[in-house]
């Protein structure tokens, strides 16, 4: 039986991994985020979906779970800034600006989750 943090690991990187995947799947959701001082938002979407699944897969294992978490820290920072730009402008996304709102709150969320499971993973060097 899987222990809740085991659990927790496991659910973190198939959200990040599914995550990943849909930045192939539905990329033009994901251009309307980005900022338009980046020059090429194809090219934005499909590193950020390539870091996300790549982080997911970080996260699997014992060796590399810290450095995963970590990472994962990285980009929801990273990726703050897009997120507060949805909240600016909910008539672009046809979403309910309380979500929008309850989505920047969320990344505090996952900051900590991710942080957590850094804290109870192995050191990188270990």
């Amino acid at each position: 039986m899987l222990k809740a943090t085991q659990l927790s690991v496991y659910l973190m990187a198939l959200l990040y991994i599914a995550a990943g995947v849909n930045h192939f799947v539905h990329p033009a959701f994901y251009e309307k985020m980005i900022a338009n001082f980046l020059p090429d938002t194809d090219l934005v979407v499909k590193m950020s979906g390539l870091a996300e699944i790549a982080l997911g897969l970080l996260l699997l294992f014992p060796k590399t779970r810290r450095i995963g978490a970590y990472g994962v820290i990285l980009l929801l920072v990273a990726v703050f800034p897009a997120n507060i730009n949805m909240a600016l402008h909910p008539q672009q996304w046809q979403i309910s600006p309380l979500i929008l709102l309850a989505r920047l709150l969320l990344q505090f969320v996952l900051i900590y989750w991710a942080y957590q499971i850094s804290k109870a993973a192995k050191p990188v060097n270990a």
